[in-house]
């Protein structure tokens, strides 16, 4: 447990600065893609850590403590080598200059816009200063769009088949762990294309508000057929009772599974970290998204810890429940959801309505040019 918590501290540290740094540093033309191509990196390592788990139950036995050691000791290799990278990183010319060190941003040509921004940061310096603006006009709704964004992707249902992805295909009919962690393997193999998707297609070409609609009418689909199947089969029930054959519905069932994941990480998956990385003020921006990295966290924990009581009473129903609130978020980034795509950072506060910027920033002119 103090392990998972460390893990979780460095986690947590990393998540909110890595697709704010893409964004700082990346033109608007190609910002989606590079987040994108963060977001394929994590699933692709995932997708590498299910079938880590596959290999070490087919090699180890149980008995020894090998078989839980080594999946938790390869984690220390990307880490080492992120460590290792990390100097050759150059700094985000939006925080160089926010840092006073004008020199080594200039190329960026983005001096006027971040002078703009440390004047609002200077109208209310410190801490309370800047939760004080988070309730102004233009800023609570960027806010407020961000932490339901959060809230929604967790409530796709896809923890309930990342986390307990053996348990679902047990309800599917499949009994063998190595099946389980075979077919769990592929499923890491979906979500990564989906990501591949989104890089290359969905996040500058289709749009952030289309991506995000379009994810969750379709994606509601086979999430609902799962429903229909496990009540209209109960295959976990047979399994249990020796009838071991999959009809075809079952392979259409898994199929599903792996359409989902597809879905998911192409529309919702990236789209969400995108959108929450770009809409935020400069002066705001670490503040926004700790709060709502803090929020994706509360969501996936809350979704993590009611999924396997979820299936355990209401079974099917589960994914019912799943696939409705789907529909929903699909009503909901109709209305809400205002596209983003190839807009710089710096437009945001008149894309969002921020009434009180453009007057701060009228007089910040006049200042500049008496």
């Amino acid at each position: 447990m103090a392990g998972r918590a460390v893990a979780g501290l460095g986690i947590g540290a990393a998540a909110p600065v890595i697709p704010v740094y893409i964004a700082e540093v990346a033109p608007p033309s190609i910002r989606g893609k590079l987040i994108g191509f963060f977001e394929i990196g994590s699933q692709g390592a995932q997708m590498l850590g299910f079938w880590v788990n596959y290999a070490v139950n087919k090699t180890i036995s149980p008995d020894i403590s090998a078989q839980w050691r080594v999946p938790l000791g390869l984690q220390l290799l990307p880490g080492a080598i992120l460590l290792a990278v990390l100097p050759l990183c150059p700094e985000s010319p939006r925080w160089l200059c926010k840092q006073d060190q004008w020199d080594k941003a200039e190329k960026n040509n983005i001096r006027a816009e971040v002078e703009f921004e440390a004047h609002l940061n200077s109208i209310n310096p410190g801490f309370k200063g800047k939760l004080k603006d988070l309730f102004k006009k233009g800023i609570r709704n960027r806010l407020a769009i961000g932490l339901c964004l959060m809230m929604c992707q967790n409530m796709t249902g896809v923890n309930i088949i990342t986390y307990y992805s053996p348990r679902i295909f047990a309800t599917l009919g499949i009994q063998s762990t190595d099946l389980k962690l075979f077919a769990t393997g592929f499923y890491g193999v979906a979500k990564t294309i989906g990501m591949i998707i989104f890089s290359f297609w969905v996040a500058d070409h289709l749009g952030r508000r289309k991506g995000l609609i379009w994810g969750a009418f379709v994606g509601a689909v086979p999430m609902l057929y799962l429903g229909g199947y496990v009540m209209k089969n109960d295959p976990e029930a047979k399994a249990a009772a020796g009838e071991t054959n999959m009809s075809g519905w079952g392979y259409l069932a898994m199929v599903c599974v792996y359409l989902y994941g597809v879905i998911y990480c192409a529309t919702w998956q990236g789209i969400t970290w995108l959108y929450a990385s770009e809409i935020y003020p400069l002066y705001l921006r670490s503040l926004c998204m700790a709060l709502t990295i803090a929020d994706e966290r509360l969501w996936s924990y809350v979704v993590s810890r009611a999924t396997p009581y979820m299936i355990s009473d209401i079974g099917y129903g589960t994914y019912f429940f799943f696939g409705a609130l789907m529909v929903c978020m699909g009503f909901w980034a109709w209305w809400c959801i205002r596209e983003t795509k190839g807009i710089p950072i710096e437009e945001m506060d008149a894309l969002f309505g921020a009434p009180h910027a453009a007057e701060i920033e009228d007089d910040f002119r006049k200042k500049e040019e008496a």
